[in-house]
């Protein structure tokens, strides 16, 4: 068993997932990173990045990586990855849901696809973003909800955005729906580990410049955009938080975390 804290980060082999690693990293956590994409079996596109080479960084900083080859499609991976932290670690004290498989078609350069009315979009948007998003987010949760009740102030943050809250037009119907749906996802379980000591909030980063952000930069005001690590300093930020369990069950902006704790996430 591990004297650290320890998180276990979904989706982590790139982008916003890889921030949030290396800033509990920098912070001391042990941190389980998840993702498809491995030294051995390659990048599940063709953007850079690989569950090894974020444990290495996570290393490098201070932290203690563990990457894990695992498809949140497939609930036995799920089940096995989770076992395998509470043989490993014995402990669980940060969930991070950030696997996002809604963005899969737009990283692999649908910026047209992804502008389209909804009614010409492919119906596979929909089922990557509830399959590959909302739904793992779900089964995550609820497999890894036991090693959270092992010890008082644990923590589950969902990765949304603020779509969810108010929808803008700008923004794929789907996309607004899978928000929304995670954001009451983050609300219900909290409601459910409210009284168990484990709180559950919804993150809201802003616009922020990952890999699959920057091939598009071109058409995006990148002014006041964050960094995948500006990002995970306000998760480490939230999760050291004493009165953590008072922010639970709500949505937050990345900035607005980034003003209440004096950090910079751009």
């Amino acid at each position: 068993m591990t004297g650290r804290r320890v998180a276990l980060v979904t989706g982590g082999s790139r982008g916003v997932g890889r921030g949030i690693a290396t800033a509990l990293g920098h912070a001391g956590w042990e941190v389980w990173i998840t993702g498809r994409s491995s030294d051995a079996g390659g990048t599940s596109g063709h953007l850079p990045g690989t569950v090894e080479d974020v444990a290495r960084a996570v290393d490098r900083v201070g932290g203690a990586g563990r990457a894990v080859v695992c498809d949140h499609w497939d609930d036995a991976q799920v089940d096995e990855l989770v076992r395998r932290i509470g043989r490993e670690a014995g402990r669980l004290d940060l969930l991070v849901n950030n696997v996002w498989g809604g963005y899969e078609r737009l990283n692999a350069g649908g910026w047209e696809e992804w502008n389209l009315p909804f009614w010409e979009q492919p119906l596979e948007l929909w089922d990557a973003m509830f399959g590959a998003g909302v739904r793992a987010h779900y089964v995550t949760t609820a497999k890894c909800v036991p090693l959270l009740l092992h010890r008082p102030g644990g923590l589950v943050v969902t990765v949304s955005m603020e779509v969810g809250a108010v929808h803008d037009l700008r923004q794929p119907v789907a996309y607004s729906v899978a928000k929304t749906a995670d954001d009451r996802l983050a609300l219900a379980v909290a409601e459910a580990l409210k009284r168990h000591g484990v709180a559950s909030v919804s993150l809201y980063p802003g616009l922020v410049r990952t890999e699959g952000v920057m091939q598009f930069a071109e058409y995006l005001d990148m002014e006041n955009s964050q960094s995948p690590e500006g990002v995970g300093r306000a998760v480490v930020a939230v999760a050291a938080d004493a009165d953590v369990l008072a922010m639970s069950g709500r949505g937050w902006h990345v900035a607005d975390l980034g003003a209440r704790y004096g950090i910079d996430v751009s």
